[in-house]
């Protein structure tokens, strides 16, 4: 048996921000948390890196709109400590028809849960969005606590505040073995560690940690592009205009979302909530080439909604989902070692959800009630899917 010199409460695999909030919250909570990651830090390899995200509190589902509630004050509370902004609100302006069901869904769930929002007619967009092109009858919802999240600065925000806790983070460091048991041991390509707990948020390499220990869930890792704009008068669709985050939800199989500019001079962030199979291994081999299609369908949408842009992507970077078959989160203990706690899944949408998902997995950790119904989150609910066993 480990000395408790060597015990540790909790061990943390993945520091992008799901794993960064959780062992935060541990440390928050006065526990000995240990956070690995395999790339040395900061780096770009992951989900977690870039300059922007989208912050709202809009959803169709209402699970994820209660969540947010809570994320917006503990964003808020990083900001304080770090002493530094890490978000704007800008508004994030829905587009779709008038019929889209799942506009009219949130509409609904803005108006029940009393959040500041407006309904916005064809009309409406046309006189307060005149450099923005309406040609098949859109309306608009916009939801007011919108804005923009500084991801790379959140990032380095909360890595700090882990180390100001107490936490420790080692990076360079990837994890080879994990022996379950109580201590559950993990080994790395460093060292050996134990652990009371541990907490696996490797986002796109989840799926290699967890089928040794007999979990196969039906994660697809996705590259995307992340692709930026030319405005062709520099400030066109920017925050200084008081231009919002969108998404638009029915011009194409996937919605199309966008961010004002900010990032990059007289550039503005638009892409496909979409992209192609990758194995994480390979994402930045010379062979492993972007879509095309997505970018194809972007340049159609830039040049037909946006004439201000320049219907050509001037900057192209890379990013990786790890989607589940209904894009929610996995949020769960393991069936079998109920100290090992898995967070994955979280499909191109979870980094605004953060500071909450990283209190669930931290309550899970220390076998505290959760303080949300973790139901939708289940790993049980792919039962029934061939490439989910246990």
């Amino acid at each position: 048996m480990a000395t408790q010199k060597d015990l540790w409460d909790a061990v943390v695999i993945g520091a992008g921000i799901q794993g960064c909030f959780t062992a935060y919250h541990l440390a928050k909570h006065g526990k000995r948390v240990l956070l690995l990651e395999q790339f040395f830090l900061p780096h770009s390899r992951g989900s977690s890196h870039g300059q922007s995200r989208i912050i709202r509190k809009v959803y169709s589902q209402d699970f994820y709109t209660q969540m947010m509630d809570e994320c917006y004050q503990m964003w808020a509370q990083l900001e304080r400590e770090a002493g530094t902004p890490l978000h704007r609100k800008t508004g994030l302006l829905l587009l779709g028809k008038k019929e889209n069901p799942e506009l009219k869904t949130m509409q609904a769930i803005l108006s029940r849960r009393g959040i500041e929002h407006r309904n916005l007619s064809s009309e409406d967009l046309k006189q307060r969005f005149p450099n923005l092109r309406f040609a098949r009858g859109e309306v608009g919802l916009l939801d007011k606590t919108g804005g923009v999240l500084y991801a790379d600065k959140a990032l380095r925000a909360i890595q700090d505040a882990i180390l100001r806790l107490g936490g420790t983070v080692h990076d360079g460091e990837k994890v080879t073995e994990i022996r379950p048991g109580l201590p559950v041991i993990v080994k790395t390509t460093s060292r050996s560690y134990q652990a009371k707990s541990l907490v696996i948020t490797a986002g796109p390499w989840s799926s290699k940690l967890l089928q040794p220990l007999g979990i196969e869930l039906p994660l697809q890792t996705l590259l995307i592009n992340v692709c930026y704009w030319t405005e062709k008068v520099p400030g066109s669709y920017s925050v200084s205009q008081a231009f919002p985050c969108f998404i638009c939800m029915d011009l194409a199989p996937h919605h199309i979302y966008g961010l004002p500019g900010g990032e990059y001079p007289g550039l503005m962030k638009i892409c496909l909530h979409h992209g192609n199979n990758v194995d994480p291994e390979e994402r930045d081999y010379p062979t492993t080439f972007p879509s095309v299609e997505d970018v194809q369908i972007l340049r159609h949408f830039v040049k037909d909604h946006f004439p201000d842009l320049t219907p050509e992507p001037a900057i192209m970077e890379r990013c990786m989902y790890t989607n589940t078959p209904d894009k929610h989160f996995v949020l769960d203990r393991h069936p079998k070692y109920d100290n090992i706690i898995i967070g994955a899944g979280f499909s191109g949408h979870g980094f605004k959800l953060a500071p909450v998902v990283g209190k669930i997995l931290c309550e899970l950790s220390m076998k505290l009630t959760p303080s949300y119904d973790l139901a939708p989150f289940r790993i049980s609910r792919f039962s029934g899917l061939g490439k989910a066993h246990l």
